[in-house]
């Protein structure tokens, strides 16, 4: 007799070539519907190189939400099934190949950076940030990469994503957000301004506001007399003018 829950059930995992194959057909046949794709292609077997993209997969991998399923993600990412990858403000939008011809509809949401906390990150910066290119570069002290990845940070906390998927996993994170989400990193890679936009910072404001607090700080002190001025008693003592 046949049982609705059936625990025997067990789904088979397609393998490395089988995804390629498939997704290359799926990108074909997007192309061919004149659709622009923009998939992820990872390099060797490390799948980000630069700050920022080690930077966002350090801090997905910091929360034991997405532990159990982020192996897979970084099979997928690597066999070339995200075949499609957008990120908008607050949206990332994917299409990742699975086990079906048809490839899955991943939808990412990040919650809005509110204003408050952009303020104290800004705040907390001083004069730390000197331009655009170090910025990018993710050349800038250890202290200031706290701002980003310690907690109140700019990346992104669990809560404060939230997904979908088209495929039937029922888990909470299945494999193929996982690879989505590692897509992000592999794209920030390649453009850094990515992530602002993704946060809904506009990057070259948050220079302007941090710089102009700093020129603010440094004419607030301006008229303070600085501890290091000797007193003229204290010069004359020191060279022994009377």
């Amino acid at each position: 007799m046949s049982k609705y829950w059936d625990s025997s059930t067990r789904y088979s995992q397609p393998t490395a070539s089988e995804i390629r194959k498939k997704s290359a057909a799926s990108r074909k046949k997007e192309q061919a519907k004149g659709k622009v794709l923009e998939p992820v292609s990872v390099q060797g077997r490390t799948i980000v190189k630069s700050w920022w993209g080690q930077a966002w997969c350090e801090n997905l991998e910091r929360y034991a939400d997405y532990e159990s399923r982020l192996d897979r993600g970084k099979r997928y990412i690597r066999t070339g099934a995200v075949i499609d990858l957008k990120i908008q403000k607050g949206k990332i939008l994917a299409r990742v190949q699975g086990t079906r011809k048809t490839p899955y509809k991943v939808e990412i949401r990040i919650s809005p950076l509110s204003e408050e906390k952009c303020q104290s990150i800004i705040s907390r910066c001083g004069k730390k940030i000197e331009n655009l290119e170090e910025l990018l570069a993710g050349n800038f002290p250890e202290e200031m990469k706290e701002l980003f990845q310690g907690k109140d940070g700019l990346f992104p906390t669990p809560i404060e994503i939230s997904f979908t998927c088209s495929c039937p996993d029922w888990a909470l994170l299945c494999k193929h957000v996982a690879a989505a989400l590692y897509g992000v990193g592999v794209r920030l890679d390649e453009q850094p301004l990515l992530f602002f936009e993704l946060r809904g910072i506009d990057v070259g404001r948050f220079i302007d506001v941090t710089l102009a607090n700093k020129v603010e700080a440094m004419l607030a002190n301006a008229e303070k007399p600085s501890s290091r001025i000797m007193e003229e008693d204290e010069v004359k003592g020191l060279f022994g003018v009377l």
